[in-house]
C-alpha cells in the first residue's frame, strides 16, 4: 500500500511538473489540444470540433435563397467506386450541382443538409474573397498594399515589402511550420492558443516576399487581421454582410475564435453546411455576380483563379487550381478532404465534406480523392444523357 501511495504521489508530482513547464515555456495550449482532440478520440482537428471552441456567428438574412432542385434530382445513383470511397474515408456530404441546380445529393454518418461541419482551410478562399470585397469598397487600396501599413511589426527587414497580395497568394516569406500532426508546430499552437494575435505578430520573414509560393496558414491569419483593421469590424460580421446574407445562405455559420469574442481562426474553421459552402463556388463561377448584382469584382475573381507563379500552377489567390479532361478546375480545399470543386466550362460544382482524405500519390499537389470525385461525377453525369 505504501508503494502504491508513493507511486501515486510521484505521478502527481510528475504531472504537476509537466503542466508547470508547459506554462513556463508558453506551451500551455497543448493542454487544451489534448482535452479537445485526444479526449474525444482524435489525433488531429475534427469535423465537429467547433462545439468545443468559442465561435462568432456568420449570420444569414431572413430571406434565404434555397438552391434550385433539378428535375432528375438523385435519379442517378452514385457509382460503386464513389460509394466505396465514401465508406472508406468517411464522407458525410456529397453534392453535385449542375447548371445552378442540385442534381445529386447524399449524406452519410447521420449528417443531413442542415448539419454543420468544419470547413478547415476552405475558409482561406472566403478570407481572400473578403480581401477582394474590401478592395472593391475602397477600404484597402489594392493587392500591393503593404502589410506594414496595418501592423508596424512588419515595417522592417524583408517584411517591409510584404503585401496583402503576397499573403493571399501564399508568398509571404514568413517563418511558419505547416505541420498539422506535430503538437509543437506553430500551426497546432495557432489552432489551440487562446491569444492568437501575438502569435501572428511575432512572425519573422526568412525569405523575400512575393517571389515564390509556399503554403502557410499564418499568411491567411495575418491577412484576416489586416482586413479587420481596414473594415473596422469582425471578419465574421464582414463575411455575413458581404457574402452570407447577399448570397441567401440558408443557415447561420460558426467561425471558431481563440477565445470568447476574440479573433477568428481565419486560416480555418468555419462550420457550415454543404449547400451554403457551395455558394462560393457559384459566386466565382458567375465571375462575382449574384442574382445579377456584382458583389465581388470580376477582375479580382479572374485573378484569384489564375496562377500567380508559373512554377506553382496549383494556386492562385486563395483558390487551388487544376485541370480535368483538359478543362480548367478551381476549388476550395480543407484539411481531411473538404472540397468545393468548380468546373466552369460545364457549369458543375462538386462539394465533398468528410472525416478523411487520401494524400497525393500521383506526383501532384492534389489529393488522390480529389480526382476520384471528378471522375465519378462525370460518369454519373454521362448516365443522365
Amino acid at each position: 500500500m505504501k508503494k502504491l501511495k508513493k507511486f501515486l504521489f510521484g505521478l502527481l508530482i510528475l504531472i504537476g511538473t509537466i503542466i508547470l513547464s508547459l506554462y513556463i515555456f508558453k506551451k500551455d495550449y497543448l493542454l487544451r489540444a489534448v482535452k479537445i482532440t485526444y479526449f474525444n478520440g482524435h489525433s488531429t482537428a475534427f469535423l465537429d470540433d467547433y462545439q468545443y471552441f468559442d465561435n462568432r456567428i456568420i449570420q444569414k438574412n431572413n430571406q434565404p435563397q434555397p438552391w434550385n432542385i433539378a428535375k432528375d434530382y438523385n435519379l442517378v445513383k452514385p457509382t460503386e467506386r464513389l460509394e466505396k470511397l465514401h465508406e472508406e474515408i468517411g464522407t458525410v456530404a456529397f453534392l453535385i450541382i449542375k447548371n445552378d441546380s442540385i442534381w445529386n445529393e447524399n449524406y452519410y454518418d447521420n449528417y443531413s443538409k442542415d448539419s454543420k461541419s468544419n470547413s478547415f482551410s476552405m475558409a482561406k478562399s472566403i478570407v481572400t474573397a473578403s480581401l477582394g470585397k474590401a478592395i472593391m469598397e475602397g477600404k484597402i487600396k489594392n493587392l500591393d498594399t503593404k502589410v506594414g501599413d496595418f501592423f508596424p511589426e512588419f515595417k522592417k527587414g524583408k517584411s517591409a515589402q510584404m503585401t496583402v497580395g503576397d499573403l493571399a497568394s501564399m508568398s509571404s516569406g514568413l517563418d511558419w511550420d505547416e505541420a498539422y500532426y506535430d503538437p509543437f508546430s506553430i500551426t497546432t499552437q495557432a489552432y489551440f492558443d487562446k491569444n492568437l494575435t501575438p502569435v501572428i505578430l511575432n512572425l519573422k520573414s526568412i525569405e523575400e516576399p512575393g517571389k515564390t509560393y509556399k503554403y502557410l496558414s499564418g499568411n491567411t491569419q495575418l491577412l484576416a487581421m489586416c482586413i479587420e483593421k481596414a473594415v473596422g469590424k469582425s471578419l465574421a460580421d464582414y463575411v455575413s454582410e458581404s457574402f452570407w446574407k447577399p448570397m441567401g445562405a440558408e443557415s447561420d455559420a460558426f467561425w471558431q475564435t481563440d477565445k470568447k469574442d476574440g479573433m477568428v481562426k481565419a486560416f480555418c474553421c468555419i462550420a457550415g453546411n454543404a449547400r451554403d459552402f457551395a455558394r462560393f463556388g457559384k459566386l466565382y463561377l458567375q465571375h462575382g455576380k449574384w442574382n445579377g448584382q456584382q458583389i465581388l469584382d470580376s477582375a479580382f475573381v479572374a485573378k484569384s483563379i489564375t496562377p500567380r507563379f508559373k512554377d506553382s500552377p496549383q494556386y492562385g489567390y486563395g483558390w487551388w487550381l487544376s485541370t480535368f479532361k483538359n478543362k480548367k478546375v478551381f476549388y476550395m480545399r480543407g484539411h481531411l478532404g473538404q472540397y468545393v470543386i468548380v468546373v466552369p466550362e460545364d457549369h458543375v460544382i462538386i462539394v465533398r465534406l468528410g472525416h478523411h482524405d487520401i494524400k497525393s500519390t500521383n506526383g501532384t499537389p492534389h489529393s488522390d480523392d480529389f480526382y476520384v470525385y471528378l471522375e465519378e461525377t462525370y460518369k454519373m453525369l454521362q448516365q443522365a444523357k
